[in-house]
């Protein structure tokens, strides 16, 4: 199909209406006045409408002038964004970048950093991919992913520490165990425990005390908080997991021997070298966010 206009035209209309005259929209675009006019011009006897009437000084838009150049304006986004796109791709900068998650990671910490590499990447997309135990290793040795964020350091993968996620025990408020003033192990055997299931492929890992003679798993702590509110039993959770819910009818256990335990989050590049542009760009994000969370 041979188009009739060109997005040239399209263009000239558009910094017309923007400037308010032909004359300030010639000196925009590096253009004579005559020239302008003869593309307002021939535009108009293409489409066979007027586009444009003048009243002293202001070049104003016909009606059918603003409606036209109202569906133009999402085709010369779209023009721009391709030439954006194809400078970033000449520079090396890659069209998207895959972020992988740890499950235990509070997810602010990644999308606070995002929102700053985003107004400086428009054009870069991200993918982000949660992961737990052998998935967040499996991630960075097949390099499926440009960042990673993961618990422990994984061999012949340099990292940066990241932050410190506390675990803590928590049932509802109606379940049996909250009525312990300190339960021991010994008490949890009976009771219902809920577990996040690896979400590797292979050589799946278990963490953590695993002895109730039942136990219900599920694919995210999402999914366990809700099981864990329904009092379907008790889980380990996250302590931001818990305080971003603050609920009252969720009670943190007081375990004898076993009331909680860390864990550290590293920041790794599972390519190394070969890691674009962009993903260094997030990643030095990243690592400058830590300052400001220490900072909070």
């Amino acid at each position: 199909m041979r188009l009739k206009t060109t997005l040239d035209q399209w263009l000239t209309l558009f910094e017309i209406d923007k400037a308010g005259s032909i004359q300030a929209a010639a000196i925009a675009l590096n253009k004579s006045h005559t020239t302008l006019i003869y593309a307002v011009k021939k535009l108009e006897n293409q489409l066979g409408v007027s586009l444009l009437k003048v009243e002293g000084r202001r070049a104003i838009l016909t009606d059918d002038g603003k409606s036209l150049l109202r569906r133009a304006q999402s085709m010369l986004e779209q023009a721009k964004a391709l030439e954006e796109i194809s400078t970033q791709l000449s520079q090396g900068i890659e069209a998207e970048v895959t972020v992988a998650i740890d499950h235990l990671c509070d997810r602010s910490w990644l999308y606070s950093a995002m929102s700053e590499f985003l107004k400086d990447n428009s054009t870069t997309s991200v993918q982000i991919i949660e992961t737990s135990l052998s998935k967040t290793t499996n991630t960075v040795t097949s390099e499926n992913a440009d960042i990673s964020i993961i618990t422990l350091p994984i061999t012949n993968h340099p990292c940066e520490a990241f932050g410190m996620v506390e675990m803590f025990p928590v049932v509802a408020k109606h379940h049996p165990l909250a009525s312990f003033p300190a339960p021991c192990l010994a008490d949890l055997t009976t009771s219902s425990q809920i577990v996040i299931r690896d979400l590797g492929l292979e050589n799946k890992q278990n963490v953590g005390w695993l002895k109730s003679n039942q136990r219900i798993t599920v694919d995210n702590f999402d999914h366990a908080w809700q099981a864990t509110k329904q009092g379907l039993g008790y889980c380990r959770l996250p302590l931001h997991i818990i305080d971003n819910h603050n609920d009252k009818n969720m009670v943190i256990l007081d375990i004898e021997g076993a009331s909680s335990y860390q864990v550290p989050l590293h920041l790794t590049l599972p390519k190394g070298a070969k890691t674009g542009p962009a993903a260094k760009h997030l990643y030095q994000l990243l690592i400058n966010s830590i300052a400001t969370r220490k900072t909070q």
